[in-house]
């Protein structure tokens, strides 16, 4: 398929281990065969080392998650640090519990926009990350990440739709992503065990219908899938291979 989307992996599930090594972590995520990562840090390497090092196994900078106040604080030197390394997408990753209130979702929306204006410049596309607390529904009835995407720029904020997350939240991940189609670069693909817990599963081992999901993905216009699996009953680096052959059986060699 020429026009397959390729997928990357979150490297936020492997933050154990790559806390003891870094580099020797991406290396294992490269052999098992994934295309790109997602990071949440850099392992305290400078941009031009990282670049180095993903040029060195095949990997590309699918995407970085940057926490939102470093992006309020620091968003030019985040803008640089992608800039070298490659990567053409930022993403706000999760909102604080102290800021989830009403009235900070609706502040929330000219800061994501002020934020995606200044990516929209430089040629990056940025996006918000979704769990389960932005699908409770305010006092108006709307859900808040139905605010956070109808009230900014659909040209500077763009949605990182999480399965997992909406599932759980009990939304259907495809009608989210027909109703942003097109403004869905990203897509975090997880499974949830069929049990009552609803705990993180590999791809392919829970109740999620991953196959109507990644149907969607060239109409919707992803950029790249991303595996993530926030907790493991397994060792991570085993769950994350699960996935993968999961995928390059029904997604990526079928």
């Amino acid at each position: 398929m020429s026009n397959r989307i390729p997928v990357a992996l979150q490297m936020y599930t492997l933050r154990n281990e790559t806390e003891k090594d870094f580099i020797g972590t991406l290396k294992k995520v490269a052999d098992i065969g994934y295309e790109g990562v997602e990071f949440a840090g850099y392992g305290g390497l400078q941009a031009s080392e990282l670049k180095k090092v993903l040029d060195d196994l095949g990997l590309k900078a699918a995407s970085s998650h940057v926490p939102l106040t470093t992006l309020e604080s620091e968003l030019n030197s985040v803008i640089e640090y992608q800039h070298i390394l490659g990567n053409k997408h930022i993403v706000c990753p999760y909102l604080p519990p102290e800021r989830r209130t009403e009235q900070d979702y609706r502040q929330l929306v000219s800061i994501l926009n002020s934020v995606g204006e200044t990516c929209h410049k430089e040629g990056l596309t940025f996006a918000y990350h979704n769990h389960d607390f932005e699908l409770q529904p305010m006092s108006d009835g709307r859900k808040p990440l139905e605010l956070l995407l109808e009230e900014t720029h659909p040209d500077w904020v763009k949605a990182e739709f999480d399965v997992y997350w909406l599932t759980k939240a009990g939304e259907d991940p495809v009608k989210w992503l027909e109703k942003y189609e097109g403004r869905t670069p990203l897509v975090h693909l997880k499974d949830m065990t069929a049990d009552g817990e609803q705990f993180f599963a590999e791809l392919g081992t829970g109740g999620v219908d991953l196959t109507p999901i990644l149907n969607k993905g060239e109409s919707s216009s992803v950029n790249w899938w991303i595996v993530e699996q926030d907790q493991s009953r397994r060792s991570p680096l085993e769950s994350i291979e699960i996935s993968f052959q999961y995928l390059n059986k029904n997604y990526i060699t079928a």
